[in-house]
């Protein structure tokens, strides 16, 4: 029997009904937690980055904001190409073609260097767009100069995520966490040592951050290479074996199901950008609380996040055996952990509204007073926004192990702009519920996408069988 012949190591097939809702539930907890835990580590990198640049001024934590703009919105391009290299790994894992496994991996590397020539080079020009963006020059200079360090770091950030996603498809999501925890700290001494020219290192300032940004990740992109070639079981894929053979159909399949990913990170991104504006028009304070609240918003996403992708390997490990019920069932369950987890931590979250916003804010000020009410206020309003975001998160995940990324970006779409932003502005102008009127806009806008969702999951794996993608 060949080393690939056996069955995928979790796939336990227990005889109970129980039995089976158990073990698909340990799996996906197994695999979400370290993948959670990942993308918990990796904005704690972007915090420590903010709070060393905190140091340097006001106008040098405006500017990163700005160059964080700009790099967002060129890494969400590469982040949904290579987001599709899981769900092909795992179907081809599932169906035990390690041949397919390594394919999916190599056009996800390739996806990675083809977009990150383009993108890195428009960060170049980071300060010219921002000033023909109406930013000042000053801050666009000083934008540009940080980008000038941090731009590099995309083409190597979207490699460890197709290694990440490898590493997860074949059920053994840990390496990339324990990289990522090593890169925590390393991060905050390079940072430190390249703004302020310690240990030896360059005085660069706020250059510094982003030339540490890139090194880091460099790092963690060659420590995943490593383990990938060296440890056991990825080293059998032989990821890296006839790399420079384009395969242009695997790559094309890539494409038609990353790019929507792209395309509906993208409008989501856009809408929670254009409630930004929205809030600015309505004055500091409510802009400041809308920021806090979504900070706190994205620290509860990361482990909704965690499970959607392992749901998008369980899911897809099901696919690629052909067995309809199982997929079902894998999504079912991830489906559940989300909105379980999401409704505890929504609930600990409207407790603790009022002394949460403290933790950014001081009081020593009236502003600072009427930004923690605010703020405490739209946390309030955002309970069924955690929640619905978190869903819609995890049947996202869910539906990529189908290869189904086409039909969500139609619904991100009308759910998004079509509802979310209009109520978003209808709401806080024209019925004048001003900050928390914005807030229920995007609520309003989460609900419909999950629900939709939700629906395209039930609609598909109606009657257990597999969709034909």
């Amino acid at each position: 029997m060949s080393q690939f012949d056996s069955a995928p190591e979790t796939d336990a097939t227990p005889t109970t009904q129980r039995g089976l809702w158990l073990t698909e539930i340990t799996e996906t907890l197994k695999l979400s937690v370290p993948i959670a835990l990942t993308q918990l580590g990796q904005v704690a990198m972007m915090t420590t980055d903010l709070m060393l640049l905190g140091r340097l001024g006001d106008k040098v934590i405006a500017a990163a904001a700005l160059a964080h703009t700009v790099l967002f919105a060129a890494f969400v391009l590469g982040m949904g190409l290579v987001a599709a290299v899981a769900p092909l790994a795992a179907q081809a894992y599932g169906a035990r073609d390690p041949r397919g496994v390594r394919r999916a991996v190599r056009v996800g590397m390739w996806a990675a260097v083809l977009a990150g020539v383009p993108l890195t080079a428009l960060q170049l020009w980071g300060d010219t767009i921002l000033t023909r963006l109406g930013q000042s020059p000053e801050t666009a200079a000083l934008a540009g100069r940080y980008l000038m360090g941090l731009g590099w770091s995309l083409m190597p950030a979207w490699v460890f995520m197709a290694l990440r996603g490898f590493m997860g498809a074949v059920n053994k999501p840990e390496p990339a966490l324990w990289i990522t925890l090593v890169a925590i700290p390393a991060n905050l001494v390079l940072a430190w040592a390249l703004i302020h020219g310690a240990l030896g290192m360059p005085k660069l300032d706020v250059l510094g951050a982003g030339v540490a940004t890139t090194l880091v990740n460099i790092g963690m992109c060659a420590a995943a290479l490593v383990v990938a070639y060296t440890q056991h079981p990825f080293k059998k894929y032989q990821i890296l074996g006839r790399f420079w053979v384009f395969d242009r159909v695997l790559f094309a399949r890539l494409i038609a199901i990353g790019l929507p990913i792209s395309g509906a990170y993208l409008l989501e991104y856009g809408v929670f950008a254009a409630a930004a504006l929205l809030m600015g028009s309505i004055g500091t304070t409510a802009l400041a609380a809308h920021q806090i609240a979504l900070q706190v918003a994205s620290i509860l996403f990361m482990v909704p996040f965690g499970i959607a992708m392992a749901a998008t390997v369980r899911v897809g490990h099901a696919v690629g055996r052909q067995d309809g019920p199982a997929a079902r069932q894998a999504g079912i369950a991830a489906l559940a952990l989300g909105a379980a987890f999401m409704v505890i931590m929504t609930s600990l979250v409207a407790l603790t509204r009022d002394q949460l916003p403290l933790l950014f804010l001081g009081t020593g000020s009236a502003e600072a007073s009427a930004t923690v009410a605010l703020t405490s206020s739209l946390l309030l309003v955002g309970m069924c926004f955690f929640v619905a975001d978190g869903l819609q998160t995890v049947a996202a995940g869910v539906l990529r192990g189908f290869n189904d990324t086409r039909v969500p970006l139609l619904f991100a779409v009308l759910s998004f702009w079509g509802v979310g932003f209009t109520a978003c502005w209808w709401l806080g102008f024209r019925a004048n519920l001003g900050a928390q009127g914005v807030w229920l806009g995007l609520t309003a806008g989460l609900i419909v996408f999950a629900v939709l969702l939700v629906w395209r999951f039930e609609r598909l794996t109606r009657g257990g069988k597999v969709p034909e993608m």
